[in-house]
């Protein structure tokens, strides 16, 4: 009975330490005041380089990079279910994405900065274009493809920034082990679906498609390899001292 005694005593031990463990380490319910900071910093990239880029290019000789592959592909007007539903699939993986181990979340940050920037530097010195189909609202996916066409202008194409995004929202998701496999999965097949979209809409051709892939996966691999997400992590907190003064004096 003793011995009973004894290795329940143990058990619970073992429990108990466990709980104690758990209980010691920090517990983040929420994105870090300086994690929001970087993530509103890329908004802001992203908004200087899809629209004020137009300014400077208006005018200018846009090219067309339109393959045989993008005449082969058929227009698609139901693809615009995905094309404008993968706002939502965005808003949570970039969410996801910043909830990992906190080094690993101002890598994924930088890296999505560092590419809105090259599409700012690209929109601006290889300004592209394509040639939309005639489309007739003859029922609602028509009609909501020609409501896409009058919102956004055939510009700004290459890279694509929808398919860049896409791609960092699988990125945000693959490396973390808080999110299982079915998830990862899934997040995979929603980035491959936002490809086909593009080009089903013809919004974008298949070069566009490419670049924004290799985009986002060649600047989250550079950051990792450089100093730029450290560099990118100062330039956020020293943001957030002018934002937040309160963090100087804690400093």
């Amino acid at each position: 009975i003793g011995q009973k005694v004894s290795d329940r005593k143990s058990r619970i031990g073992i429990v108990e330490i466990k709980e104690n463990q758990c209980c010691s380490e920090p517990v983040r319910k929420g994105l870090p005041p300086l994690l929001w900071i970087g993530f509103f910093c890329n908004v802001g990239i992203h908004v200087l380089s899809y629209n004020f880029t137009r300014i400077f290019t208006q005018g200018r000789k846009h090219y067309n990079i339109t393959t045989k592959v993008d005449q082969v592909f058929p227009l698609l007007p139901w693809m615009i279910l995905i094309y404008f539903g993968c706002f939502l699939f965005w808003g949570v993986n970039y969410y996801l994405g910043c909830k990992q181990e906190e080094g690993e979340s101002f890598r994924f940050l930088s890296g999505d900065f560092l590419a809105r920037m090259l599409c700012l530097l690209t929109f601006l010195l290889f300004p592209t274009t394509n040639v939309r189909p005639e489309v007739v609202a003859n029922n609602f996916w028509e009609w909501g493809l020609c409501l896409l066409y009058r919102m956004d202008a055939a510009d700004n194409l290459f890279p694509s920034m929808h398919c860049m995004t896409s791609w960092f929202c699988f990125i945000g998701v693959r490396k973390n082990p808080k999110i299982g496999k079915g998830y990862k999965g899934l997040s995979f097949l929603l980035a491959v679906a936002v490809f086909l979209s593009t080009l089903g809409t013809k919004q974008h051709v298949f070069y566009d498609v490419v670049g924004g892939i290799l985009l986002a996966e060649g600047c989250y691999q550079l950051v990792g390899r450089t100093r730029l997400s450290s560099w990118y992590r100062k330039m956020v907190e020293k943001i957030g001292i002018l934002l937040l003064p309160s963090r100087k004096q804690k400093g």
